[in-house]
């Protein structure tokens, strides 16, 4: 999001604590913890999906359920990091499939991946496709994850905080 993200107020972070956890959670069922009418929390929601402060809503599955087990941390080092090549480096990531969060970061790597896999060949076949043939790409570290012990997106609101 590159613009400012609207002010939220304290019914905006209770219906966003509750909606995060259960997108399918009712209207009404939201309104009667948060002290709205169902109105009141559609109207809300709305605002908040259009102003991009829920920017999905999606199924979050069991990777290895669909074929898909292995999962790797991955720390890129990049040889130049002008903006052109940064630029060209985050489109790449963003149109691969497997990779399934990009960040570019401070410290020893310039970008950290997630990328899932079904196996060690094809990981492999990844880093031969989208690093090691990338002839700006000085490096990476592969980090196999061997438990997945907490994985999510959903943030610690505190509705106490609005601003």
């Amino acid at each position: 999001m590159n613009h400012k993200p609207p002010a939220l107020d304290s019914f905006d972070l209770k219906i966003l604590q509750k909606h995060q956890h259960n997108t399918r959670l009712p209207a009404d069922a939201i309104g009667a913890e948060v002290g709205l009418s169902a109105a009141a929390v559609q109207r809300r929601l709305k605002r908040l999906r259009e102003t991009g402060v829920i920017e999905a809503e999606v199924a979050q599955l069991e990777p290895a359920a669909v074929g898909l087990p292995l999962s790797c941390i991955v720390g890129v080092k990049l040889e130049r990091e002008a903006n052109a090549e940064v630029e060209r480096f985050k489109a790449r990531m963003l149109a691969s499939a497997m990779v399934q969060q990009c960040y570019r970061v401070t410290g020893e790597p310039d970008f950290i991946l997630v990328v899932i896999a079904p196996d060690m060949a094809r990981y492999e076949a990844f880093t031969r496709e989208a690093l090691l043939a990338d002839p700006n790409v000085r490096g990476f570290t592969t980090y196999v994850v061997l438990d997945r012990v907490k994985s999510g997106v959903g943030l610690p609101i505190d509705p106490a905080v609005a601003g």
